[in-house]
């Protein structure tokens, strides 16, 4: 993927938040298996892993992922049983995002799903208490983001929101 490249050269260059996308809209092209989960994952698996390997060796080889954030996640997560006899549906009760650099501790994994993969049901994480750790590793406090909406203040993870203390080194 070039954009790992590219993106890489934007973090040598100071610029403070990058995003890559793989894939995006519907279809066989994309993340997006409502049909045929097997050989779409395995498309965008093998599109993927050796180049966002290849970002993070590059970036602590040049001395950068301690101070860059690579977050690895999606919307939502895909449900364990089929749809359309060969693919998977959304599923916001039970996903996974993985977190690399940036302080973050190294060789967590907090939660689990249920047997099925279909519920967190051990050490959830909400969303809200992502967002604030993320924005807590990139030196901001997610408290403080707001922005006046409809006679209130609004922020983020609302009124929600707490670290995940596991996460940071």
């Amino acid at each position: 993927m070039l954009s790992c490249l590219i993106a890489r050269r934007l973090v040598e260059r100071g610029v403070r938040f990058v995003q890559i996308y793989s894939g995006g809209g519907h279809g066989d092209d994309t993340w997006d298996a409502h049909a045929d989960v097997n050989s779409n994952h395995a498309l965008h698996c093998a599109e993927t892993d050796k180049p966002i390997a290849a970002l993070l060796e590059d970036l602590k080889r040049r001395g950068l992922l301690e101070e860059t954030l690579v977050v690895w996640a999606g919307e939502f997560g895909r449900t364990p049983t089929s749809q359309n006899s060969d693919g998977r549906d959304h599923n916001p009760l039970g996903f996974s995002t993985w977190m690399a650099g940036g302080g973050v501790k190294g060789g967590q994994i907090i939660g689990a799903t249920d047997d099925f993969g279909y519920k967190a049901v051990e050490n959830r994480v909400h969303v809200h208490d992502l967002h604030a750790t993320i924005l807590h590793l990139m030196g901001l406090d997610h408290t403080l983001l707001t922005y006046f909406h409809a006679g209130r203040d609004m922020r983020l993870t609302d009124v929600h929101g707490r670290l995940v203390k596991e996460l940071i080194s």
